[in-house]
């Protein structure tokens, strides 16, 4: 692989990064819209919110499978589309059956999204010899940034979800098709070929064990418990229990994106400077104290200050959670961010139904409080970040280069 073609395949993925962060925040800050235009009550929310990543579960699960025979591009290139052709279904639907419909396709398509772009994403890390895998969910927090911007303006001027999502899938849709063109990965660890051929059980690297999998698989759901009640639960909070107006309940998410995207542009230099643990171990300590800020906050700003806190301590942990994962299982890393990445729906699937039920039993002040517990029980599995040395394999490592984690 040329150099100048690492640099279009990096570029390439990067772009699908911000496509996905730009259609999943249109989709979740806008969730009182979509609950208005469906007529879809308090108690039948928390349903929808969960069969998405159970869906998308399935389809990380499929995914897997499908790149055994097909490089994980071939995946990326086709759901990538049919991601943002589902938004657009939410947006033009009438009918509950349209959104479940909709919704279910969404689910599907974002669960071999994810796999194959974090497939992709690790596989490049490993041939560049040096991180990069914190840019592209960088790329992903800027999309949401962008996404949370456009959805904040169709509220303030009252537009359709029709008129919010289709100018959007109209620009993007071409743009991630042009794009795919230069989808590339990285060479096995013994050179012979593309990562994902052969990357089965008994590949280069050993045969993928759950066992040490499994520290990874417990730290992406606490952080996507974390990820998943500031996505769903942010802008109805915001409305809801700090009296903020619903333009204003659209900002804690964006500002989540702002602080994940500075976050993870600085990253890299927090793992080389203090290593990957102690990174964690802060981001951890950081991200449940945004949680006890929001759980006790007596109005909006505040509330927007512990989603800030949320933004910086969070968005480390997951980018360098798929990191470790493919250093772990290097001839399996396919396979590996395959079954570590159906843990972020488990996350999701857990954290939203968890939350809206707690907040409906009790109050969702308190239930703010359970994810902050769970963030916090990442620093128990925290040094599974820096168990294994790096192995990046395919004469690509560069001396005295720090690891993502």
């Amino acid at each position: 692989m040329t150099d100048a073609g690492l640099r279009h395949g990096r570029a390439s993925l990067g772009l699908s990064f911000g496509v996905q962060g730009v259609a999943f925040a249109l989709l979740v800050t806008r969730i009182p819209a979509i609950q208005d235009q469906y007529g879809i009550s308090d108690g039948l929310l928390p349903v929808f919110l969960a069969a998405v990543p159970i869906l998308a579960g399935a389809g990380s699960v499929a995914t897997e499978k499908v790149v055994a025979r097909v490089r994980p591009g071939v995946v990326l290139r086709w759901s990538q589309p049919l991601v943002l052709l589902a938004l657009l279904g939410v947006g033009a639907g009438r009918e509950v059956w349209h959104v479940a419909v909709a919704l279910g396709v969404f689910g599907l398509a974002v669960g071999a999204l994810d796999a194959s772009m974090n497939m992709l994403g690790v596989s490049l890390q490993r041939a560049y010899g040096r991180s990069i895998m914190l840019g592209f969910h960088a790329a992903y927090s800027l999309g949401g940034i962008a996404g949370a911007s456009l959805a904040w303006a169709g509220a303030r001027w009252d537009l359709s979800l029709l008129g919010s999502y289709l100018p959007v899938v109209v620009v993007l849709l071409p743009a991630a098709l042009v794009g795919s063109r230069w989808y590339t990965e990285g060479k096995r660890p013994d050179g012979k070929g593309p990562e994902h051929v052969g990357a089965g059980p008994g590949g280069a690297g050993g045969a993928l064990s759950f066992r040490l999998l499994l520290p990874l698989c417990l730290v992406m759901s606490f952080a996507y418990i974390g990820d998943s009640t500031v996505s769903n639960w942010s802008a109805k909070y915001l409305q809801d229990v700090l009296g903020g107006s619903e333009q204003l309940a659209t900002v804690p998410y964006n500002v989540y994106m702002v602080t994940t995207l500075l976050g993870r542009a600085l990253g890299d230099l927090g793992v080389r400077r203090f290593g990957a643990v102690a990174v964690v171990r802060g981001g951890s300590l950081l991200a449940a104290g945004g949680f006890a800020v929001v759980a006790v906050a007596p109005g909006a700003w505040v509330g927007m200050f512990g989603f800030t806190m949320l933004g910086f301590g969070l968005c480390v942990i997951v980018p360098q959670t798929f990191a470790a994962a493919g250093r772990m299982f290097p001839g399996n890393s396919d396979a590996a961010v395959a079954r570590l990445n159906i843990f972020n729906y488990v996350g999701f699937l857990v954290g939203s139904p968890l939350v809206g039920a707690l907040g409906d039993a009790w109050s969702y002040r308190g239930a703010m409080l359970v994810p902050m517990v769970l963030v916090l029980a990442t620093l128990v599995y925290a040094r599974a970040f820096g168990l294994a040395p790096a192995r990046y394999g395919g004469g690509h490592e560069r001396p005295h280069t720090a690891d993502v984690g």
